[in-house]
């Protein structure tokens, strides 16, 4: 038994090192280039020892994109929601993002931006899991947007779906600039204009902190 567990353990420890460094290379190479063999080379393993976990390239990729949804969970969503409920806790969750791809986690900045630029055109499982996993991160912003108003820490008449749109687009925007021209004003230019639109629709605008 103990002989067994091990060498779950050691299995675990591979996947979850194959993952991470699959999405990394997903944001240089694209996640269409990602191979079996591709993140054997780079971890220097064997390729067969990979077809234990995946069989297909296809597999891998579907993988790949949960443990990018993890990482994104871990490092922008969970902190943002130990903010306040309402309006703080929307602001915290742009600020989040944004210092995730201003501390290039990833070589790429993002890898939902990369990816769902290249699989938007392309029916089949992994675009339909893009689709699911926008859609859910579009409903987390609305809902934050309502508890806002909610609270009354957002004034009644504010869009939650719009509020959404415009987030989702600061970010977009911020992430796919930054690669190509100055970073460090393209990130204060998305959280500026984030605090604006926050602050101009808040009752208090004075819980929106300038960024740090």
């Amino acid at each position: 038994m103990t002989t067994r567990d091990g060498r779950l353990a050691r299995g675990d420890r591979t996947r979850a090192a194959v993952l991470d460094t699959a999405v990394v290379l997903a944001t240089k190479d694209g996640l269409d280039g990602l191979s079996l063999g591709q993140v054997a080379e780079a971890l220097q393993i064997s390729k067969s020892a990979l077809f234990a976990h995946w069989r297909s390239k296809e597999e891998l990729q579907l993988a790949t994109i949960e443990r990018a949804r993890e990482q994104w969970l871990e490092q922008v969503i969970s902190p943002a929601l130990r903010e306040p409920r309402g309006v703080r806790r929307l602001w915290a969750l742009h600020q989040r993002r944004i210092a995730f791809y201003a501390g290039a986690v990833l070589p790429g900045g993002c890898f939902f931006a990369t990816a769902e630029f290249e699989f938007n055109a392309r029916p089949g499982p992994i675009r339909d899991r893009f689709a699911e996993i926008l859609t859910d991160w579009l409903a987390l912003i609305e809902r934050l947007a309502r508890e806002a108003i909610e609270v009354g820490e957002l004034r009644p008449d504010t869009d939650p779906a719009l509020l959404a749109y415009e987030s989702e687009a600061l970010g977009l925007a911020a992430v796919m600039q930054s690669r190509l021209i100055h970073a460090a004003s393209v990130y204060d230019h998305a959280l500026r204009s984030m605090r604006d639109r926050l602050r101009a629709l808040s009752t208090d605008p004075d819980l929106i902190k300038e960024p740090s």
